[in-house]
């Protein structure tokens, strides 16, 4: 009696009532786990279909190379053979460990000397600077630039718990205003270029509250503003040196950041303040919403809040990181600012305290806060998708893939419509509240680096890579 399987007189062995073969129960038992059929006919087997043979126990009998003197010791000498070259082998891994150990321990501590030169080297810079006098401008008293005052003093921070009480309490209540654009006015938008490139190297815009001025400059430092009523330039301004990286209104002043590190305010034309405390480019600037505080982040890992009625340095706060991208909450209580390590860093106005931080996959080109004052939209530079944060979950929870390239990214008042704009075209997505969903409406091939919404966003103006504008409207 054989088993089926191994061929060998089975131990324990059961007979299959399908086929009527025997098998060792304990090869038969893992086929069956493995496969659920007989493993001669293939017919579906279960371990209730076996039936125990009752039969006197067998001795195997040894292999024939076991049986003799000779054949046990060619069997110890392989072993031995083995044992040995595993040993070796081992002893190998182990000198290769040490010296792979020793190579990073000696990287760390070549490390750890670096860092400890580098903070030197900032903490020497720092107290350089702390001790520099900056001109203010045509307005300021020439008082020295607060380097590192975290807090806000007692005047501003009133402004800002003042503008907070005052914004949060309406916001979540406001409905949208009547004469505001739907989906179905946005999606019948069409562009049309009023203008000739005006400044060349041109990377940013920003349109004023009417809807018809537009703030832009160039990379030879002139800024202007442009009328689209018009089609004309109606005021030029002068960066002071250094391609101008930013802008923004602040009411009926216009307000510019250059790769120079100045910040300049102009009302009418005329310089009325001028700010230089960035060691290095100020790349971008937002206004806070009770329209006194102007922030500015720059590549020397600081972000500075300027006093716009005193135009004075109200305080200066270094981070880790250089800072490409700024933007304040809608209650005024917060500020962003993301950084080319890709740390989107948010911070409390008033005290200067690290908030929260969310973590992007590369150099933050863009943020918008949204009207509902708990998500943050950020672009990362040269992805094709947005990312929505919730404040509230400190966490991502949407990716909108736009399918090209964006630079810049802007909220509505509403909070519903999300403008992107970027080298390949021009879209808006929709956040629809009552099922929760995100929906492409609009979508154009024309080449943008930067996008606002016109007047109740019944129009979009959108900045060219060579420098033109082009007005998104009804035809």
């Amino acid at each position: 009696m054989l088993c089926a399987i191994s061929g060998e007189s089975p131990q324990l062995p059961v007979v299959s009532r399908k086929s009527g073969n025997v098998f060792e129960r304990r090869l038969i038992e893992a086929y069956i786990s493995e496969n659920g059929t007989d493993p001669i006919t293939n017919e579906e087997l279960t371990i209730d279909d076996l039936i125990d043979v009752k039969s006197s126990r067998t001795v195997r009998p040894r292999p024939p190379t076991l049986t003799s003197i000779p054949a046990l010791l060619s069997v110890f000498q392989n072993e031995w053979d083995a044992l040995a070259l595993e040993t070796y082998t081992l002893k190998q891994q182990l000198v290769q460990t040490r010296q792979e150990l020793s190579t990073a321990l000696y990287q760390h501590d070549a490390a750890v000397r670096v860092i400890a030169r580098l903070s030197r080297e900032r903490d020497e810079a720092r107290d350089a600077l702390s001790k520099v006098t900056m001109n203010g401008g045509p307005t300021t008293n020439g008082d020295s630039m607060q380097v590192d005052g975290q807090e806000l003093s007692e005047a501003l921070a009133a402004k800002v718990d003042t503008t907070q009480e005052r914004l949060s309490k309406t916001r979540r209540k406001r409905a949208v205003p009547e004469d505001w654009a739907d989906a179905d006015t946005i999606l019948s938008l069409k562009p049309k270029k009023i203008s000739e490139s005006l400044y060349s190297g041109s990377r940013s815009l920003a349109l004023d509250k009417s809807g018809d001025l537009v703030l832009l400059g160039g990379s030879d430092g002139v800024a202007g503003v442009f009328s689209v009523s018009q089609n004309e330039v109606l005021q030029t301004l002068r960066g002071g040196g250094g391609a101008i990286t930013d802008g923004l209104w602040a009411a009926d002043r216009a307000v510019i950041a250059t790769s120079t590190g100045n910040v300049k305010v102009f009302n009418a034309g005329s310089e009325v303040s001028s700010f230089s405390g960035h060691a290095g480019k100020a790349a971008s600037i937002a206004l806070h919403p009770s329209g006194e505080i102007l922030a500015s982040v720059g590549v020397d890992k600081s972000y500075i809040f300027y006093d716009l009625e005193s135009s004075k340095i109200a305080t200066q706060v270094y981070t880790d990181s250089a800072l490409t991208a700024a933007a304040f909450h809608p209650d005024g209580h917060l500020f962003a600012a993301g950084g080319t390590d890709g740390q989107i860093k948010v911070f409390d106005v008033k005290s200067g305290a690290n908030a929260a931080n969310f973590e992007s996959s590369g150099p933050v080109q863009s943020l918008s806060f949204s009207e509902n004052g708990t998500w943050l939209a950020s672009v990362t530079k040269g992805e094709s998708s947005v990312s929505i944060w919730d404040l509230r979950k400190a966490a991502q929870i949407k990716s909108l893939e736009i399918g090209s390239p964006v630079t810049s990214v802007r909220w509505d008042y509403t909070g519903q419509f999300l403008l992107a704009a970027g080298p390949s075209g021009v879209a808006v997505q929709q956040y629809l509240k009552a099922t929760k969903e995100w929906s492409e409406i609009l979508r154009s091939s024309v080449e943008a680096v930067s996008g606002e919404w016109g007047s109740r966003a019944q129009s979009i103006v959108t900045l060219g890579p060579d420098g033109s504008i082009t007005v998104f409207a009804h035809q």
